[in-house]
This record gives C-alpha cells, sequence and structure tokens, in this order.
C-alpha cells in the first residue's frame, strides 16, 4: 500500500497555471464530488523513469478520447504537462534519495466532473512509487483465468454509451474481477466476449505471438493482439510495442482471437504501462507455450520496450 508521504498530488486549478500542490495526507474531494458518487470521471496512469514520462501524447491523446466520449470537458494538453512537471519536481524534492536514474514512478492524472452544477471538473495529477508487485511480476510472469466480460463483441459498436472503449472511473467489475481471480490463486485475469472473443486484462492489453520457420529456414515471428472494435481499450503500450516490433521485423496481427488461440500460442503477455510486459505462464492451469522460447521472445520484447519513450 502506498503512504500518503510518499504520493505527491498536484490539482489542476486555473489560479494556479503549473498546478496547484496540495497534500495528499489530508481531505481534498468533496463528498459531493460526481466522481466520488458516481464514478463519472476519466483517468489515465502512466510511467516515468529518471523523471520522464514514457508515452506522454499517447496517454495524453486517449485522456482527451475518453472526455469526448464522455461529453466531459477538461483542461488542456499544456496544462497537464505543466502540472505533471510540478509533481515530478515535488516529488525529487521532497524523496532526493530516490531520484536515480533508474526510479519508477506512477503518475496518475484524474478528472471527474466534479460537484453537481460545478462550472469546472475536478482534476488532478498524482504522484507516487511504483509497487512491488507489478515489479516481481513482470519477472516471474502470471497465471491467469479467463472470464466471461459479459457482453457480445458487437456491443461497443450498437451501443457506444457503455463507453466500453473509454478509460473510466467506473472500474467495480474490474476491481472484482481480480478479486475472484486471486479467490481462485490466479494473479489476474483475460476477460472474453458472450460471442467467445478474446477481449482484455482488467487493467492490461492481451498480447500473444508465434514462431513459425520460413521455407529458407529462419525465424518468422507474429505478434498479435485482441481488435479494437471488439470494444477494449486501446493500449498504449501495445501500440508503441508494435510499432518497435514492426521495425524490428516481426509480423503483426490483430484478431480476432478466441481463447483456444491463447492456448495454442508460443508466448501470451498481458502489457499495461506500469507493469509493462508481463508472460503468461498458465491460463486456467494450462502452462503457455514452451518457457524457454516465452523467456527468448519475452527479452526481446522487453529490449525493445525500454527504447520506447
Amino acid at each position: 500500500m502506498t503512504s500518503p508521504a510518499s504520493v505527491v498530488l498536484v490539482f489542476l486549478d486555473p489560479a494556479f497555471p503549473d498546478g496547484r500542490l496540495a497534500d495528499a495526507s489530508k481531505p481534498q474531494l468533496m463528498v459531493t464530488d460526481q466522481g466520488a458518487t458516481r464514478g463519472d470521471g476519466i483517468f489515465e496512469t502512466m510511467l516515468a523513469v529518471g523523471g520522464t514520462v514514457r508515452k506522454l501524447q499517447a496517454h495524453l491523446d486517449r485522456l482527451g478520447g475518453s472526455a469526448e466520449a464522455m461529453d466531459l470537458r477538461i483542461p488542456d494538453q499544456d496544462a497537464w504537462r505543466r502540472a505533471i512537471a510540478t509533481g515530478l519536481a515535488e516529488h525529487r524534492s521532497q524523496h532526493p534519495a530516490a531520484s536515480a536514474s533508474e526510479d519508477e514512478l506512477v503518475v496518475k492524472l484524474v478528472v471527474t466532473r466534479g460537484v453537481e452544477g460545478a462550472p469546472n471538473p475536478t482534476a488532478w495529477v498524482q504522484v507516487s512509487p511504483v509497487g512491488a508487485a507489478g515489479r516481481r511480476q513482470r519477472e516471474t510472469g502470471i497465471d491467469v483465468i479467463l472470464l466471461d466480460r459479459g457482453y457480445d463483441s458487437d456491443a461497443a459498436e450498437r451501443a457506444p454509451w457503455l463507453l466500453l472503449g473509454a478509460k473510466t472511473l467506473s472500474y467495480a467489475v474490474n476491481m472484482a474481477a481480480l478479486r475472484h481471480a486471486h479467490k481462485q490463486g490466479a494473479d489476474d485475469v483475460i476477460f472474453f466476449s458472450s460471442d467467445g472473443r478474446v477481449l482484455e486484462g482488467p487493467t492490461s492489453t492481451v498480447l500473444l505471438a508465434h514462431v513459425e520457420k520460413s521455407d529458407g529456414g529462419a525465424s518468422v515471428k507474429r505478434l498479435i493482439t485482441p481488435q479494437l472494435d471488439s470494444g477494449i481499450l486501446a493500449g498504449t503500450s501495445q501500440g508503441a510495442l508494435f510499432n518497435a516490433a514492426k521495425a524490428a521485423g516481426w509480423e503483426l496481427g490483430y484478431g480476432p482471437l478466441e481463447p483456444q488461440d491463447l492456448l495454442d500460442a508460443d508466448a501470451v503477455w498481458l502489457i499495461s504501462s506500469i507493469r509493462m510486459l508481463a508472460p503468461v505462464n498458465r491460463i486456467d492451469g494450462k502452462e503457455i507455450g514452451t518457457p524457454s522460447l516465452q523467456k527468448e521472445l519475452t527479452a526481446e520484447l522487453n529490449e525493445l520496450f525500454a527504447g520506447i519513450q
């Protein structure tokens, strides 16, 4: 659990162009704020390494897309950049011993609709250390279970008001799925639709790989992810890794995927901004791929991912 003493909080406030610092150990949010009472808001979570936020533009663009889907007016990107810089600088000043070049911090952007009738939304930046669990799962891998998400793969197009492609604060189902997985002895979840399509994890994007031999005997590596039109969140990490993998000679694919495709893959990962690339060791108790090949592919993709800014 992150201690309030290690959290830096910066509110976006028109009266403070670079953001207004606030004490994270004291109450800051009105109990009538619609983010708290209705989950009516959006967020983004990013990783900062050595004081630099990775994929910042992609996250700001996705935040804007989520806001548009929710008819939510939010501060402009320059205001977010200034507030993020204030938060990172404040964290360095408070924790100078933890600001080495390899230090990792979670930078979270949150916007709620504010209290009923408020002229402006409530918006803030939160900076805190990366938890040990995410680091550990990158190295040891994870066991996952498959769970039915409860809607079909056409729901996002048929019912846009469900906000299936937006990163909203309404994460109760996602967290319930993770608690259910933990009770089953697993670490995480991969959702599938009611018509049998692979979707995403509660906080991550699904990737799988196949390695085949070409006619000339060379290895052909293919990286695949589910289709976005099935109602999943567009993964900033997946998108960046796909660009890097393509430049390195990988072939790319975009679903549609079924659960059996995961079981038949040479390797499967869940990828997200903070945990990064977590190898999936088992799905519903079944071992995935060949451990030695998975380790080799994971090392190669991690090297590609490390070069992404």
